[in-house]
């Protein structure tokens, strides 16, 4: 069942450690949760949720850092459970950064930004992707150091790895290219079901 929702919150996603920047405009329903708002960046980068993420934002409450995800008892910290920490509740234009970071062996860490906070539209499905530039980077490609020879390496047909890194990619990519008619997003519910079984 689809919450209710009267405002959504506008984010900008921004890859960290990557030139030109590759980033993703989306706007999702004010009663999201940081679960909820993960899969819509996964969907809306282009990442396949293969890997562990995490959230760190300032808690408006005390001021301090939090980390929100999944828990996990081996951390030397508390992590939040994401799917019962709703946005709202963290995000603000006095608080509109937070750090995601996806994968911790590649590091792809992104800045989150709340540009604004509008009525929804209506007709309008939510959440939606309103913009973005760059191709996401292949999964497993090293982080962004990686991710910079992997280009190095497609550009020089004269590169030592140039066939192998190709054939890795299926053949081909193009780090420029990004559709925005492409972004499909995924049901968070069922996503967390998933999970949790």
């Amino acid at each position: 069942m689809k919450k209710r929702f009267n405002n959504v919150y506008q984010f900008k996603i921004t890859l960290r450690d990557i030139k030109p920047p590759i980033w993703r405009r989306i706007q999702v329903p004010e009663t999201y949760t940081f679960w909820d708002l993960h899969v819509a960046i996964q969907d809306a980068m282009g990442w396949t949720d293969s890997h562990l993420h995490e959230f760190k934002i300032k808690d408006p409450k005390t001021g301090k850092m939090v980390n929100i995800g999944i828990p996990d008892e081996d951390r030397m910290y508390k992590i939040l459970p994401e799917w019962k920490v709703k946005i709202s509740k963290f995000f603000s234009e006095e608080n509109p950064r937070a750090n995601y970071t996806y994968d911790f062996g590649d590091d792809w860490r992104h800045l989150i930004q709340l540009e604004k906070i509008q009525p929804r539209e209506k007709g309008v499905d939510y959440p939606r992707c309103i913009g973005g530039r760059r191709a996401c980077p292949p999964e497993d490609c090293g982080g962004p150091w990686g991710y910079v020879e992997l280009l190095e390496a497609i550009r020089d047909p004269e590169h030592e790895e140039h066939e192998e890194m190709l054939e890795w990619l299926g053949g081909e990519f193009d780090p420029e290219y990004f559709d925005i008619d492409e972004v499909e997003f995924t049901d968070p519910e069922s996503r967390l079901k998933d999970l949790l079984q």
